[in-house]
């Protein structure tokens, strides 16, 4: 049985758009509780009965998230321009180096609005 699962990380950060046109509120500095899925999907071990333990998703990628918390996302290399959708690549990057099933990151930016990145 193929199965998808996500388990998710929350984190509070400040960022700035710099490609943003001069003007725009998003080109001032300001911050967001942001909320970030880790997607993994795989085949179900049938004599265990689940996919992957979810303290392992959680050894995987709270590091990252640590990285990203109470930061300015701005000022952490790679995120030199920190939309919703390079946020989702970084963590995609740098989580799959330990998690070889992530199969996408979703970045919820407000409660509105989120951007995925699947690898």
């Amino acid at each position: 049985m193929k199965i998808r699962l996500s388990k998710s990380f929350q984190f509070e950060a400040a960022h700035w758009l710099p490609t943003f046109p001069e003007g725009h509120k998003c080109r001032r500095m300001h911050g967001h509780s942001f909320r970030i899925d880790i997607v993994v999907a795989g085949e179900v071990d049938q004599e265990k009965g689940y996919l992957i333990d979810y303290g392992t998703i959680k050894q995987a990628a709270q590091p990252v998230i640590d990285r990203l918390d109470h930061y300015v996302l701005n000022e952490i290399e790679g995120l030199e321009n920190p939309t919703a959708e390079m946020i989702a690549k970084w963590v995609f990057d740098h989580v799959s180096q330990h998690l070889p099933m992530l199969t996408a990151v979703r970045v919820h930016e407000t409660c509105t609005t989120q951007a995925e990145y699947r690898g």
